[in-house]
């Protein structure tokens, strides 16, 4: 392998979850030293370290957090310092195999509640320097100092175990306000760390969710040129029976990872609450988006230039029409049946077209469990019912020959309107060992099917007749990074982008200021806005917590909270996205309504064309 440093500088690396809160959920209890348990129960550790290897984790973090002689003499066994180090690595190495790093975990001496005292510099020195010499015999990679909060603590943590050779990351922790529970900025920690030679990289773990981490990762990586390394906890704890649980869920937490990679994080992993499963998620997505190309380049081939006539925006389809026209278009959400009987979906886009639905918008379903193909389902809609559809595309399944063949043969089958998204990673699910393939990502993908539009392949080589897609894209009105979401945008109507239909919408305000700022481009396409109905206060909170991109208003949360029966629920929910439409009603091309459960007639009753 290569060292290390050269690897997490060369791509992002994914480390592993939590070791304490994933004992205590097997059955180890609280007052029990978890290090000592590398001598004890060895298997333990070594299976949880190899769950965390399996699920792709690129560094394996020993069992030795608090194994000082500080700590450990707490439990009465400060002589087993040596011996309890050099075991956890040796389990962590076991399980990294050949193909992960082993990183040394080092905890702070002090506790959360006492002061740093300069006059213990000596005893805590010397407790660092036994506990990192041990894991340099144990053969680990590299040193991870965690959880800090004193920073004098956690400088002398980093002169010491400069003089292992091993490279040296500090982590520190800190609150939803930015600061180590003793009132550190997180600026002063930056500073001081970024000017340390000892110090090798950069990180920040626990005490704060995903959200909450980015928020500190916008904060710290302009104040940083080493690695960077975040490792949250699984959201915030809450009580439940009596015990505290983290209820963040793996998609949750791997949409934020997602995030903290495009900010320009160098590592991403877990810290209390996380498990395998989060991390096998995150491992993903991250090397999913290592290897998502930002652009494609479409080069020429062939000398000859080749004159075509573009079919004009407005003559591509009716949908299209409709909004050149300037006039307001519906659509409905309907997903493709999870058999390969089609007459329940046909009746569904059967009943919108007759209370008259311009499209019925096709997502490109969840690769969890089987579904028939959105194309083959929008090729049916099309022929048999005989309404427009509005068919998503995902970069994330097919190389790019293979999307270029789809958008060829979708045009032939007479699908003219195509939502380009690039897609998540995998999901857990029936087959949690599928892979991505991304060649390219959305804005890479609208540039080929603009160029199929203006007579070209992907190799430059002449198309023609072209085609005349209608291509539409994806936007987030309340994305993580707003910023980021905005420069995609963009990059997406340079690329060849003619309408846009955003994640359902909740927030007005926030759209309105998306709009705004979208409007400032030198070109702007349509937004059509994505429209939710709620059915329950169950729902609003997951949507809330759960659905990564939606936010839903403190607002509308009260509102559904004051329904006391399930169709109460369901009015309610339908009257605010009636509102929403309405409020939103000037500044969109028109609504996406989603019909929840399948139920069609939910979302035409949002739509206002049904009672």
């Amino acid at each position: 392998m290569k060292p290390f440093l050269d690897a997490i500088n060369e791509a992002p690396l994914v480390f592993d979850g939590a070791m304490g809160t994933t004992l205590y959920a097997r059955g180890v209890f609280i007052n029990v030293c978890f290090e000592e348990l590398c001598l004890s129960r060895p298997d333990l550790i070594l299976d949880v370290h190899r769950e965390y290897a399996q699920a792709g984790a690129d560094v394996i973090e020993t069992n030795t957090f608090a194994a000082n002689a500080i700590k450990l003499g707490e439990h009465g066994i400060a002589d087993k310092v040596g011996e309890i180090n050099r075991r956890a690595a040796a389990l962590a190495r076991e399980a990294a195999g050949e193909d992960a790093y082993v990183a040394g975990s080092v905890g702070p001496c002090l506790g959360p509640g006492q002061l740093w005292q300069e006059s213990n510099r000596e005893t805590v020195g010397s407790a660092f320097a036994e506990q990192i010499a041990a894991l340099k015999d144990g053969g680990v990679d590299l040193i991870f100092l965690e959880t800090f909060t004193h920073l004098e603590e956690l400088k002398l943590a980093v002169e010491v175990a400069a003089t292992s050779g091993l490279p040296v990351f500090a982590s520190f922790s800190v609150t939803p306000e930015g600061e180590t529970v003793v009132g550190i900025p997180l600026e002063r920690m930056m500073h001081e760390l970024e000017s340390d030679r000892g110090v090798d990289g950069i990180g920040l773990n626990c005490g704060i969710g995903p959200s909450h981490a980015f928020e500190m990762i916008e904060r710290a990586l302009p104040l940083t040129t080493k690695p960077f390394v975040v490792m949250p906890n699984a959201g915030l704890p809450r009580q439940v029976d009596g015990r505290m649980m983290y209820l963040s869920s793996p998609e949750y937490f791997t949409e934020y990872g997602k995030r903290f990679i495009e900010q320009g994080v160098a590592g991403v992993g877990g810290c209390c609450g996380t498990t395998p499963d989060h991390i096998r998620m995150a491992a993903k997505s991250v090397k999913s988006l290592s290897r998502v190309k930002k652009h494609i380049e479409i080069r020429s081939l062939e000398p000859e230039r080749v004159e075509v006539d573009v079919i004009p925006q407005a003559e591509k389809s009716r949908f299209s029409r409709r909004i050149a026209a300037g006039e307001k278009v519906t659509s409905v959400e309907l997903l493709p049946p999870r058999t390969f009987v089609l007459e329940g979906l046909l009746e569904k886009a059967r009943h919108c077209h007759e209370h008259g639905v311009d499209a019925i918008n096709i997502p490109d379903g969840p690769r969890a469990s089987a579904r028939v193909s959105p194309m083959i389902a929008a090729a049916a809609i099309e022929r048999e019912v005989g309404i427009e559809t509005v068919l998503h595309y995902c970069c994330r399944d097919r190389n790019l020959i293979g999307m270029q063949s789809d958008m060829l043969g979708g045009y032939a089958a007479g699908l003219r309107n195509i939502l380009i998204i690039t897609g998540d990673p995998p999901k857990l699910g029936d087959y949690p060992d599928a892979t991505g393939v991304f060649d390219v990502d959305a804005i890479g993908l609208t540039q080929v099917v603009a160029n199929l539009n203006h007579g070209r392949d992907v190799g430059g080589k002449p198309i023609d007749p072209p085609t005349g897609i209608f291509i539409g894209v994806g936007a987030n009105p309340v994305a993580v990074s707003v910023p980021y979401e905005l420069s995609r945008f963009r990059e997406k109507i340079d690329a060849g982008a003619e309408f846009a239909i955003t994640q359902p919408v909740f927030d007005c305000d926030a759209l309105f200021r998306f709009l705004d700022e979208a409007n400032k481009h030198t070109r702007t396409i349509p937004v059509i806005a994505g429209v939710w109905p709620l059915v329950s206060f169950k729902n609003a909170e997951f949507m809330r917590n759960e659905v990564p991109g939606v936010e839903v208003p403190d607002a509308i949360m009260a509102r559904m909270k004051q329904c006391q029966t399930k169709e109460d629920g369901l009015k309610m929910g339908i009257e605010i996205a009636r509102e929403t439409c309405a409020r939103i009603a000037d500044r969109v091309a028109g609504f996406q309504a989603s019909a929840p459960f399948g139920r069609e007639e939910i979302a035409l009753r949002v739509l206002g064309m049904l009672d």
